[in-house]
């Protein structure tokens, strides 16, 4: 194993890389009968007392820093031929998972209302984006996303911040990484449209889609017949990306018209609809038909969509 999202998960939610994104500092050789770890000699010390102690006692082989991690073994499968095989693993939480993904989007929910609260419309995206990051950090996680969008740059799917008012409406972006998890939320502040409510109800058409055993294609074709039924614009799913499974990656993987990934009761979901100036983005767990929102915070104000509390836009003071 060699990718950051197989590495966090085979070791109980350990931080993997040094940059947030960047590569590991380690591989992993797995067998049914030993799991060796393959660590940069500058990375051992902190690896074992910070991220690898819970796991008891483990073979760790220390490769000099000016080296690469060893390639693989005679003989072995290298992760990316069982990608869909890790894939449908991950996505069969623990419990003890899911109650670290609950604390995970409890927290950065109050965290972003936190931030949303103080914001005005004079400051500046990067003023929010910054005010984010610091919320994130100081609750233990690492920033994988932050955008935000005032009211002259809603048309961008993917605002990143500038120094730009954030005027009468605007959005912010966030994903968070906290024990190899990632949560995703968007909220708004500011003004609401008719369009956010009607975005709700695609949305709720994508929950409702989201069912056991059918394919991530199955499901996004539900999501675009959901747009002009609630009306939009029926190519108005093509202007981006509607999201997927998530956990250890931010999307696990994303859902496209061709994938083949089957939906698992009890898997976590962020389906992220969009239209011109407006999204609805939250991190949830599908069980038994209902949906669990994990991004969530009391205070928000929200309303109710088909027996789910959903946001609604956060006034400005």
């Amino acid at each position: 194993m060699t990718s950051r999202e197989s590495l966090a998960w085979l070791l109980g939610g350990a931080r993997v890389t040094v940059p947030t994104n960047g590569d590991p500092v380690l591989s992993a050789h797995v067998t049914h009968e030993e799991l060796k770890l393959f660590v940069f000699a500058n990375e051992v010390e902190r690896m074992q007392r910070e991220e690898l102690a819970a796991l008891g006692e483990l073979d760790v082989v220390p490769i000099p820093w000016h080296e690469p991690l060893p390639p693989l073994p005679a003989g072995a499968e290298p992760e990316a031929s069982l990608a869909a095989e890790l894939r449908a693993a991950r996505a069969q939480l623990l419990p003890v998972e899911i109650e670290r993904y609950r604390a995970l989007g409890s927290d950065l929910a109050r965290a972003v209302t936190a931030v949303a609260r103080e914001l005005r419309a004079a400051d500046s995206e990067r003023h929010a984006a910054a005010a984010l990051a610091h919320a994130v950090i100081e609750a233990g996680a690492e920033p994988v996303v932050l955008l935000a969008a005032g009211a002259g740059r809603l048309g961008l799917r993917h605002p990143l911040p500038t120094t730009a008012p954030l005027g009468d409406r605007a959005m912010l972006v966030v994903g968070a990484r906290r024990h190899g998890l990632i949560a995703n939320l968007t909220r708004f502040v500011g003004d609401a449209s008719d369009a956010d409510e009607r975005l709700l109800e695609v949305e709720a058409d994508a929950f409702a889609a989201t069912r056991p055993d059918r394919s991530l294609a199955e499901v996004l074709a539900d999501i675009a017949s959901a747009y002009p039924a609630h009306g939009f614009q029926p190519s108005e799913w093509l202007n981006h990306h509607q999201g997927g499974p998530t956990g250890y990656a931010g999307r696990d993987p994303r859902a496209t018209p061709t994938a083949t990934d089957l939906v698992t009761d009890g898997q976590a979901f962020a389906w992220n609809p969009s239209a011109p100036r407006t999204k609805v983005e939250d991190t949830v767990i599908i069980a038994d038909g209902k949906v669990e929102v994990l991004t969530a915070d009391p205070v928000w104000p929200t309303t109710d969509v088909n027996g789910v509390l959903r946001p609604l836009p956060l006034p400005f003071v």
